[in-house]
């Protein structure tokens, strides 16, 4: 297997090839909100890269999820904290879904072989789902506004180590080896080398540290969100 890591969704162009199996990441906290969305029993997820698609879906009836630099949007049911989907509110609901970062990422590699969402919450149940049948992985970042973030690219190094663990795994650019060797340096004091993020700091900002700790939490979930190109839902 190879394995790659693009750093921004501004590069993917750079990164792909045929046949990829992309994992999206956007630790805080796309990802492990689509998990839990459909660990409460979300029939589907919708996911939209602008906020004036998720209002139209919203004119029609549907409940929609949309967030831009870390608020939820005023025409939106929910925002993007893990928290505000609960089972009573989603159970065999679709969700519509737009972010500022990771809806954005999906949008970007949604043309490939197979696209999965991965986050800590997930992270051996994706790697179990590549390690069955994808010949070349690539963790794409979900960042910032297109710029690099510290924790998707964490996520990518403590991926790696898991492959590495379980299959004979080939580096397929620096981008992954790096990811792979800072995780290394910072493993085992993650939670405080997150908190001097800048995201982490927005979290602090807007009163929600307590997604930071559930989206870092390795292994709460088994469940691995795939995307669906033939109707473009989250399933």
């Amino acid at each position: 297997m190879k394995l790659d890591l693009c750093p921004s969704p501004a590069l993917y162009p750079y990164y792909k090839s045929d046949n990829d199996t992309v994992v999206v990441v956007d630790v805080f906290r796309a990802s492990a909100t689509m998990c839990t969305m459909l660990n409460n029993g979300a029939s589907a997820i919708i996911p939209v890269s602008n906020s004036e698609i998720a209002k139209e879906y919203k004119s029609k009836g549907y409940l929609v999820g949309a967030e831009r630099n870390t608020k939820r949007c005023e025409f939106a049911d929910f925002g993007n904290s893990p928290f505000d989907y609960t089972s009573k509110k989603v159970n065999g609901k679709e969700i519509v879904f737009t972010t500022t970062n990771g809806t954005r990422a999906i949008d970007v590699a949604s043309d490939c072989k197979e696209l999965l969402i991965g986050t800590f919450p997930n992270i051996d149940a994706v790697a179990g789902k590549c390690l069955k049948s994808a010949e070349r992985v690539v963790i794409l970042c979900a960042g910032w506004n297109n710029r690099i973030n510290i924790e998707d690219t964490l996520f990518g190094g403590a991926f790696a180590e898991i492959l590495l663990e379980k299959a004979k795994v080939k580096f397929d650019s620096d981008a992954i080896r790096m990811s792979y060797e800072l995780w290394f340096r910072v493993k085992d004091n993650l939670d405080d080398y997150l908190k001097v993020s800048d995201h982490y700091q927005r979290l602090i900002n807007n009163n929600a540290v307590g997604d930071a700790n559930y989206c870092i939490t390795r292994n709460s979930l088994s469940i691995v969100p795939t995307y669906n190109k033939s109707d473009r839902k989250i399933y």
